[in-house]
């Protein structure tokens, strides 16, 4: 009866199969890891990436995009008790209407001037209430009490470039557009690593990465001064 012999193999090759069976392991786990963030981060800021697109279309045609600012004025009287209150105010300050005040301006005209800093005078108190795409401000005549809003806005598309831009879009908006900052960086580093990854399969890889670097550059250099 003939004994079956058992083949091994080589020590040799046993050896070599070992840290290629680690490097597909490890390539495997950050291909995991790099799709995983580069979804996550693409969902996050998706909508803000088309919104600042957009709005960098828009802001670059600004001199040919036409607007039409419109301005809407309101006046109210301020109750005589709210006067003697201003009357106590401090001639020349820029220190915020007293808290009464600021309760009617918004019940009168749908304004929040809460904490906000004045140009007072003796003749009147100013608060300038700038806002996304248009302006706007509130006088008080210190003597009179008569008080005027005006609110001007210049459409859509002067709001939107403002949120681009961040002006007049207070502390919320602030942290937002470095929050969305933050998701884009880990957009185009996930991205970058899965091209990293993926070239030794697409040779057009680098150059077209080349080609999105050196274009910026020769327009910077030869047309920018």
């Amino acid at each position: 009866m003939t004994e079956l012999a058992t083949q091994r193999p080589p020590e040799s090759a046993a050896k070599g199969a070992k840290p290629k069976a680690a490097l597909n392991g490890a390539r495997a786990f950050w291909l995991k890891q790099l799709h995983s963030w580069h979804w996550i981060s693409a969902a996050v800021s998706l909508v803000g990436m088309i919104l600042f697109a957009v709005t960098g279309i828009t802001l670059n045609h600004a001199g040919s995009i036409p607007a039409t600012p419109v301005t809407v004025e309101q006046k109210a009287q301020l109750p005589a008790p709210l006067l003697e209150r201003l009357a106590a105010f401090p001639e020349e300050t820029t220190d915020p209407v007293p808290e009464a005040v600021a309760r009617w301006t918004k019940t009168a005209f749908k304004v929040d001037v809460a904490g906000k800093p004045t140009e007072t005078t003796p003749e009147e108190v100013y608060v300038a209430l700038t806002i996304p795409g248009g302006d706007g401000w509130l006088t008080i005549d210190r003597s009179t009490g008569d008080a005027v809003h005006e609110k001007t806005s210049r459409g859509w598309i002067a709001y939107l470039n403002d949120l681009h831009k961040g002006r007049n879009t207070g502390a919320v908006w602030f942290w937002f557009i470095d929050v969305f900052a933050v998701a884009c960086t880990l957009f185009a580093l996930t991205g970058l690593g899965l091209m990293w990854l993926h070239a030794r399969g697409r040779p057009s890889t680098w150059p077209l990465a080349a080609l999105g670097l050196l274009i910026p550059v020769i327009i910077a250099l030869i047309f920018i001064h």
